[in-house]
């Protein structure tokens, strides 16, 4: 019975993983649901719309009402993505650019064209009308109607809009676009609609040279919140609630161009990126079987299984909640990895300690789970709850990354908890019940790691500190203190019309190289606009010098004509609201897996141990960014919350091997300096083997990477060997200190 249940087990294991691969390969139906090709990709992978606005107007626009407009702009757009970026172009000129969609005269029609949006009265002072009612027809030009007050609101005057629908006892279900407005609007409103409630007059909702709504008042509005009634559908809601949203623009904008553009880390990324991955799962499952034995084949199989799956999820997720996938979100889908080889390492190390111990392997594998359950859930909740937070406070990449994170570990605890121990038991029954299949825990030599931590400590303040005296020789020297990207800082957008259509391959391989080489910076971003020669290159702010050069260099290689070559400073497409969101995110994650690690360990002090050795990583990791001078892009926020969470887990596994031996009285007579020095050794082979894991598969990414792929697999490396440092080398000393300093103290 027990070996027809086993064959049923890795059969259907084997059947879904199958099956779920050939949902990733192919898909199901004509929407090919499932299907990795679905899934929609961000600006820096597969490219998307670009459309460029002018402010229109004879007086050159201000600054203040530019960045308005810019982040209204921005939030509209997030509608159609998480992804989607707003910069300014020039002086008067905003781009926006819209990731995983093809068709820019789709996007123009629902985005809308952004012009001024009023609200007339239907009567002024005098008691005439200022429109046709019927017809919404004017009967005054907006100056006049303005001159006479009876524009009783602008755009500028709300402050958001949304469609809604609400359940009429009578009536049914009722279709509405709700409406805020700002303090001086709703002063302003409630003026109006008192006036005008008197005889139900209407107020017209003007927009871009038309009546777009005319409802009619129907009781005096004081507060701020607006409803109008009567939508045909929920399209006609929220698209009315759209108008009115893009219409609360501080500046008119005309449409000035709209282009279908490629992949900003060019068409290798993807490509590279696969095959990196595929050749890291390769190194990952041999490496499992050689060192695991029969847990390693369990483990390989459940993380196939988990590949599959989390690609199907994240299919899913882009269609249901409009995910879309950059490199920051691999780099989740990266992290989620590592954390689903740990919980197998930590469980596979258990029970070669319990066979080591004298039990049978059937008992081990049921005390292996059973002891490495709380270590598997704190690390895997504490950085869950990290995701969490970051995916409703972040923006842009920093909720790609938090959603891919979040479903990997979810996936993860699953494939690993469940799956993994399916398979294992199914093996033992089939009969492979002989110890030396799961191997046996080794007497290693105990290393004294707490009498070194003044040596740990004192590396690790050097390295920080000559971290920040680098970055003040490179403020010093006229550099910014970390070599910011165009991201950050903007840059240059030059257009090059190539005589020939030039494909993104030979443009990565031919004109890359010269731009890198006049800018001294890896980081540039290319665009080739679909269906014709033009290509745009973004790169860091150039100089007039290095303009000219650049010109020159593009006729002298590729005979462009120099007319045909055009640059334009473009401002960040990170803006300061999206950085401050992340910090704050960040902050607030922080917090709370500090509040959850003192809840679960029911002492603070671990919870102080792990933040720090957490803020340790953070901080070397920018000194490596600070000596090497590698670009910090978009990626350098998805690379520090991929150490965050990669420190917060390797500390927790070491924290729940301290927590259980000091739980244990057999340990009563042992010194505390010995348990904890105990607890790291016994926990040292996981650390070095989870590291080594994770390390590979981004190494692989960074050996077979465009410089783009590689500027961000780099300090990813150094984040990972930087955690494994601190968890072993600080962590468990700074909760000694802790523990020891508070007693003595008291």
């Amino acid at each position: 019975m027990k070996k027809r249940n086993a064959v049923l087990t890795l059969l259907i294991v084997i059947v879904l993983t199958v099956a779920f691969a050939f949902m990733v390969v192919y898909g199901v139906g004509q929407d090919k649901v499932g299907a990795a090709s679905e899934i929609k990709l961000g600006l820096d992978l597969a490219g998307g719309v670009s459309i460029t606005y002018q402010a229109v107007g004879e007086e050159k626009p201000s600054n203040a009402d530019m960045d308005d407009t810019i982040y209204k702009l921005q939030r509209r757009v997030e509608g159609y993505s998480t992804e989607a970026q707003v910069y300014k172009e020039g002086d008067d000129r905003i781009s926006i650019e819209i990731p995983g969609v093809e068709d820019a005269n789709a996007v123009l029609e629902e985005l809308g064209k952004p012009g001024q949006l009023y609200f007339i009265a239907q009567y002024d002072a005098d008691g005439n009308a200022n429109y046709d009612r019927n017809t919404g027809a004017l009967n005054k030009s907006i100056e006049e109607l303005q001159a006479d007050g009876s524009i009783v609101l602008e755009g500028t005057d709300v402050q958001s809009a949304a469609g809604g629908a609400y359940q009429d006892e009578l009536k049914g279900v009722q279709y509405v676009v709700e409406l805020t407005l700002t303090p001086d609007g709703t002063r302003k409103f409630a003026d109006a609609t008192t006036k005008a409630v008197t005889n139900h007059d209407s107020i017209m909702i003007y927009y871009d040279g038309a009546a777009v709504s005319i409802p009619t008042v129907q009781s005096a509005i004081t507060n701020g919140q607006a409803q109008i009634t009567g939508m045909e559908d929920a399209d006609k809601a929220e698209q009315l609630a759209s108008t009115i949203r893009i219409g609360g623009l501080k500046l008119a904008l005309e449409e000035l161009r709209s282009n279908v553009v490629g992949a900003q880390l060019g068409s290798e990324a993807i490509s590279t990126s696969i095959k990196a991955g595929i050749i890291g799962f390769v190194i990952v499952v041999v490496f499992m079987i050689a060192v695991f034995l029969i847990p390693g084949l369990c483990a390989s199989l459940a993380l196939a299984l988990y590949i599959v799956i989390v690609m199907v999820l994240l299919n899913l997720f882009s269609d249901a909640f409009g995910l879309t996938l950059t490199l920051p979100g691999i780099a989740g889908i990266i992290l989620s990895i590592g954390m689903a080889v740990d919980a197998n390492v930590i469980t596979f190390a258990r029970i070669r300690e319990e066979i080591a111990a004298g039990k049978t392997v059937s008992t081990a594998i049921k005390l292996g789970y059973e002891k490495a359950f709380s270590a598997i859930l704190d690390g895997n909740l504490t950085t869950l709850i990290a995701a969490v937070v970051l995916g409703i406070l972040g923006t842009g990449s920093i909720r790609g990354f938090a959603i891919t994170l979040g479903i990997g570990i979810v996936v993860s605890m699953f494939t690993a908890l469940v799956v993994t121990k399916k398979l294992l038991n199914s093996f033992y029954d089939l009969g492979l019940k002989d110890e030396k299949f799961y191997g046996k825990a080794k007497q290693i030599k105990n290393i004294d790691f707490l009498g070194k931590r003044k040596v740990f400590i004192g590396i690790s303040i050097a390295a920080i500190v000559a971290g920040f005296i680098a970055m003040g020789v490179n403020a010093g020297a006229g550099k910014h203190a970390l070599n910011l990207s165009l991201e950050f800082l903007g840059g240059t957008s030059t257009n090059v019309t190539f005589n020939e259509d030039m494909s993104v391959s030979d443009i990565d391989a031919k004109v890359v190289p010269i731009i890198e080489e006049i800018t001294g910076d890896g980081n540039v971003q290319v665009q080739k606009v679909a269906g014709s020669n033009e290509v745009i290159f973004k790169t860091r702010t150039l100089s007039a010098e290095e303009r000219t050069e650049f010109s020159d260099k593009m006729v002298e290689n590729f005979s462009v004509e120099a007319e045909k070559i055009t640059a334009e400073t473009i401002s960040s497409t990170i803006s300061s609201e999206m950085s401050r969101s992340a910090v704050i995110a960040v902050i607030i994650a922080t917090a709370c897996m500090l509040l959850y690690i003192w809840f679960r360990f029911s002492d603070v002090k671990f919870g102080f141990g792990s933040v720090i050795a957490l803020v340790h990583d953070v901080l070397v990791v920018l000194a490596f960014y600070a000596f090497s001078r590698v670009s910090v892009g978009n990626t350098f926020i998805a690379c520090m919350l991929t150490i965050v969470g990669y420190s917060i887990n390797a500390t927790i596994v070491i924290y729940d091997r301290i927590r259980e031996v000091l739980r244990d009285t057999q340990f009563n007579t042992m010194s505390l300096e010995d348990k904890v020095n105990m607890c790291v050794n016994q926990t040292l082979t996981r650390s070095i083997f989870t590291s080594l894991t994770t390390f590979i598969m981004v190494a692989v990414l960074y050996v077979l990477g465009v410089s783009s792929i590689r500027e961000f697999a780099l300090p990813l490396m150094v984040g990972i060997i930087c955690g494994t440092y601190s968890s072993i080398c600080l962590a468990s000393a700074l909760w000694y200190i802790f523990k020891t300093r508070l007693v003595k103290n008291k």
